[in-house]
């Protein structure tokens, strides 16, 4: 790519384990790599720097607030810009389709969809409504802004169209299986919030997505918010784990899908339930949204 015209920004904590393999999978395209970093124990901004790219640091609050950190201060100097993570990375075909197609999009196209395939355990996985996901990760500079969520969130086009690249990018974590839990279960926190503030309105939410053309994203985050949540504790996520499974044929992943499928689509699931019971709990009594956001902050740790 004789022109290299694209900015890549990618969050890191702690993740010396990924970050090369992200990054060399950039290198063809990519003009600038911004590192936004929380403060880092092991080799991450050593091996990051090393590679050319930039590191910036900033406290984490959670991943809306950084990337919006990121966006806000990284000396973007290209006319797209793209979001990574650190355990991700683009496959070959997708490198050469981001060079050949990327100068050629019309002036009315300001976003770009990429397809995510998700790894687990080394096998991909292909079946129960996992593949594909698909994300928009490269926009036009300053044409989009990532939703200010807690969980779930994505970026979304301010104006114009998308379009949809075909090649691939790989989620592919290599950390341990208690990672993974340990992972989750601070998911399971920040989902709660979400679900909790759609209840009793804690905070404002972030509606940009409706007005944007993310359909696949749209239509999940409304079977997420309009019947997923209201249907009863412990009966929804045996309801999806039973779609994802059997109806969307997750049992095709072997048994590495079974462990996936079960563990985020049902034990992951059931978690942020269990943890939704344990906050009504703790919100009983409270007389306004402040007091009701001070006993979450206690209960979770965050800083909401």
């Amino acid at each position: 790519m004789e022109n290299k015209n694209i900015t890549v920004i990618i969050l890191t904590y702690n993740e010396e384990l990924h970050i090369e393999r992200c990054i060399r999978s950039l290198l063809s395209f990519a003009k600038q790599i911004f590192i936004v970093d929380s403060f880092s124990t092991d080799n991450t901004v050593v091996i990051a720097e090393g590679l050319g790219a930039k590191v910036l640091t900033n406290p984490w609050v959670n991943y809306a607030e950084q990337f919006q950190w990121g966006l806000d201060n990284c000396p973007i100097e290209t006319d797209w810009v793209m979001r990574m993570d650190a355990d991700e990375y683009i496959e070959a075909d997708l490198q050469q389709e981001i060079i050949e197609k990327l100068p050629l999009l019309e002036s009315t196209i300001t976003g770009v969809n990429l397809k995510r395939k998700h790894h687990f355990l080394g096998r991909w996985i292909k079946w129960g409504d996992r593949y594909p996901l698909v994300l928009l990760r490269i926009w036009r500079t300053g044409m989009a802004q990532i939703e200010q969520r807690w969980m779930d969130e994505h970026i979304v086009l301010n104006s114009g169209e998308s379009v949809t690249f075909e090649g691939d990018f790989v989620d592919d974590n290599l950390n341990t299986v208690e990672w993974f839990i340990d992972k989750h279960n601070k998911y399971a926190s920040r989902e709660m919030i979400d679900i909790v503030n759609q209840k009793y309105q804690l905070f404002d939410s972030d509606e940009s997505i409706q007005h944007s053309d993310a359909v696949q994203a749209k239509i999940k985050r409304f079977i997420k918010e309009k019947i997923y949540n209201q249907l009863p504790v412990f009966v929804r996520p045996t309801l999806y784990f039973i779609y994802r499974y059997f109806l969307r044929l997750g049992f095709l992943d072997g048994k590495e899908g079974f462990a996936y499928h079960f563990m985020q689509g049902f034990w992951y699931r059931c978690l942020v339930d269990l943890k939704v019971l344990e906050a009504e709990r703790k919100l009983k009594g409270a007389e306004s949204n402040q007091e009701r956001i001070e006993r979450l902050a206690k209960l979770t740790g965050l800083k909401l």
